[in-house]
């Protein structure tokens, strides 16, 4: 959950060893008629979210509301079709459980305050995982037995909560000691080695200053692991980790992709012409999606963020080296405004998957989903 990622989506902690790269022509895959807003790979699933309330199946319309997955091996739709009233912003995948998160009221016809647990296999609504929730979750992670939530919340079953809670994976019950505090809004979690990485808007965490919008928790006390310190300038909008780095995407005048070590010391920071808004991990390769149409040659950006020093033609989506940021030559452009939104990653599959507002990917149509294999 690069969650966003994973932002939705979250990559998991694996070491990086050269793999060849994805195809630059997408699979043969559905297209959705809405916005795809969050994916998460499980096994040869994947999980979608978003704002989309039908799928398009070989020129065929097939109703999904806001929910959908797709078989990563073959690209078929999968019959796994819960409904949310909403759009589901965040997802994550634990075992037999999808967590959705985002602005729904209802979940297959049962009542659920903008999160709910979901059956991997029938999409069947848990009836032991309900909570009221004052604000709105924008990022799920799954680990150390916990969900981890942010986002604006400020209230879970009336307990206060300040933009970040936890659940007991097994129960489902609010953990009652995981409860850190920050000061703005929380984009983007990921979790790895003993640790909670949380980005977004915030400056204070914990009441305590010079963690401003990406930070490392303890993943049982929410204690702020002061190892990692990185203090980025600009909104953290996603998350990527590994076992020895950090990934992050961010707006700002223009966008940035940057790479840190575990202590938050920054390895290589690489410029675009619009907000990065997704990031995940495959082999030696950092993925990077949002809205931008160029990767600029240096860090200097003009009005509108425009690249002063030349630039590369990427658009909406780019693939820098991990290990010092230069800009691969992989193309997949896309069109629109928005771009991509989401991205997520299947080494056992060689594949990331993307979702977001495109139409098009290198001029043949392809409506805001992707995979690359």
């Amino acid at each position: 959950m690069i969650v966003g990622a994973v932002v939705g989506a979250v990559v998991a902690a694996l070491p990086t060893p050269a793999q060849a790269a994805p195809s630059e022509s997408p699979d043969s895959v559905p297209g959705f008629n809405g916005t795809v807003l969050a994916v998460a790979y499980s096994g040869s699933t994947i999980y979608l979210g978003g704002t989309f309330t039908s799928a398009v199946v070989q020129g065929k319309t097939v109703a999904r509301n806001r929910l959908a997955a797709v078989n990563a091996y073959t690209g078929e739709l999968l019959p796994w079709a819960p409904a949310a009233d909403g759009r589901v912003k965040a997802l994550a995948v634990s075992g037999s459980s999808v967590y959705i998160g985002g602005d729904f009221g209802y979940v297959s016809g049962q009542k659920r305050d903008s999160l709910a647990r979901l059956d991997a296999a029938s999409g069947a609504v848990s009836s032991t995982f309900k909570h009221a929730i004052d604000g709105r979750p924008y990022a799920l992670a799954a680990a150390n037995g916990r969900l981890y939530v942010g986002g604006t919340i400020t209230r879970v079953n009336g307990q206060t909560r300040t933009r970040l809670a936890a659940f007991n994976l097994t129960s489902g019950v609010l953990d009652s000691a995981w409860k850190p505090t920050v000061d703005d809004q929380v984009e983007a979690l990921a979790t790895v080695s003993g640790r909670v990485y949380v980005g977004g808007k915030f400056h204070q965490v914990n009441s305590t200053s010079g963690y401003d919008r990406l930070v490392a928790l303890d993943p049982s006390s929410a204690a702020i692991v002061t190892a990692f310190k990185p203090k980025p300038a600009v909104i953290v909008f996603a998350i990527g980790v590994t076992s020895d780095g950090v990934y992050t995407a961010h707006g700002g005048q223009g966008g940035t992709a940057t790479a840190y070590s575990l202590t938050g010391a920054r390895r290589w920071s690489a410029t675009f012409d619009g907000d990065a808004q997704a990031v995940t991990t495959l082999g030696d390769t950092v993925y990077v999606g949002g809205h931008f149409d160029h990767a600029c040659r240096t860090a200097r950006t003009g009005d509108q963020g425009v690249c002063l020093d030349g630039a590369d033609d990427r658009v909406k989506l780019a693939a820098l080296a991990m290990d010092d940021g230069h800009l691969r030559d992989w193309t997949a452009n896309m069109n629109g405004v928005e771009g991509v939104l989401a991205l997520a990653s299947n080494p056992s599959l060689g594949a990331i998957a993307a979702g977001g507002a495109f139409t098009t990917i290198n001029g043949v149509a392809q409506k805001r989903f992707a995979q690359f294999s």
